[in-house]
């Protein structure tokens, strides 16, 4: 698994749902990218200009909604998921 380093997060984007309007199938290159996830894991926090360690807003666990075009898309076994920073995440889903 990756660990992020300082104010970035891992998520792993809700699966996309198949789409259908009017009986057709939409194609998976039409589809709308989810703009929700799960935190997979996240970095140590943001470092101030003193050397102090702000903790993350975000932990393990959370349901966030983030912004459409946001992170960058890795793959990890298989999977897909984003590494982005924290300011990409809009909030939490609770």
């Amino acid at each position: 698994m990756i660990k992020p380093l300082g104010e970035k997060v891992l998520v792993k984007p809700a699966e996309v749902k198949e789409v259908k309007k009017g009986g057709i199938i939409i194609p998976d290159t039409a589809k709308e990218k989810p703009q929700e996830g799960e935190v997979i894991a996240v970095g140590t926090g943001r470092v101030t200009e003193d050397g102090k360690v702000i903790a993350l807003n975000v932990k393990v666990g959370n349901k966030v909604l983030f912004g459409k075009y946001s992170g960058t898309e890795v793959k990890i076994d298989n999977a897909e998921y984003l590494i982005m920073s924290q300011d990409d995440i809009l909030g939490i889903i609770e």
